[in-house]
């Protein structure tokens, strides 16, 4: 990575810091999961940059995360996470890491507990290495997947076009990288619907005038929506975390998130 790359990351990594900072004093709700994120970000962070001076192989992705991060992941979260968390990771500590990993990576349906795991250890490997992990998609299903790592959608922001008169793009971060592309404002990221009856937003402007859920009918999935313009200093994937209250009614609604997030909502 070239000086000036390795000094973006550098700023990405603190203003995560930030945001989780942020809001786990103005959204008490959410503080829990804040805190073990945030102590998990400087493992993270170390994670990203080993894998960019290393840059394991493709096929040594597995074994890789599974010696050089998770161990690290599980510590933390015994510590940090919440008691039935540690308690379970406690139960299978050092069994099994390659595997994990090597079949969050071929998105094999999990438990949450080895989702959780996989997810946090690989997840900044995978954003650190990029194309190089070798697991972009033949098939994008017309923009509902990453196109660096075949990755679902885990959040969507709108970006603020920086003119009055015009509206800003709307962007798709991946579950699996956070790699971001730009995807099409009415139609979900799930299952490609357009039709506007067919796709209802949800909100609670007064606890979060920047988040919304946008939800679809067609499929039943549903994805929070993370608006810029409205507050310029919100991290998208960080502030997905604090919406729990906006998860819980969508599912009241009886819709499913396309992607549960880290921390399993």
């Amino acid at each position: 990575m070239q000086a000036e790359g390795a000094v973006g990351a550098k700023v990405a990594w603190t203003e995560r810091r930030r945001r989780a900072s942020e809001l786990t004093e103005r959204y008490p709700h959410a503080s829990a999961q804040l805190l073990l994120y945030t102590a998990l970000l400087d493992l993270q962070e170390a994670a990203f940059h080993d894998a960019l001076a290393r840059r394991p192989a493709p096929a040594d992705l597995p074994i890789y995360v599974a010696e050089r991060v998770m161990p690290g992941v599980i510590d933390c979260s015994v510590v940090h996470g919440p008691p039935p968390l540690g308690e379970a990771l406690a139960r299978w500590r050092g069994t099994g890491g390659t595997a994990l990993i090597a079949g969050w990576l071929r998105d094999q349906e999990q438990d949450p507990v080895s989702r959780y795991v996989a997810r946090a250890s690989a997840g900044p490997v995978l954003e650190a290495l990029g194309a190089a992990a070798g697991l972009a998609p033949s098939d994008v299903a017309d923009g509902r997947r990453c196109p660096t790592c075949g990755g679902r959608p885990q959040v969507s922001y709108f970006s603020d076009a920086g003119e009055a008169l015009l509206t800003g793009p709307r962007h798709l971060i991946c579950s699996r990288c956070h790699h971001a592309w730009v995807f099409a404002r009415m139609t979900c990221a799930g299952c490609g619907e357009q039709s506007g009856s067919k796709l209802p937003i949800y909100g609670e402007a007064e606890q979060f005038p920047h988040l919304r859920v946008d939800a679809c009918d067609s499929c039943g999935g549903y994805l929070l929506t993370v608006d810029l313009r409205k507050a310029p200093g919100a991290v998208p994937i960080v502030d997905e975390l604090a919406g729990m209250p906006l998860d819980l009614y969508a599912r009241e609604q009886g819709k499913r998130k396309i992607v549960p997030n880290l921390m399993g909502m």
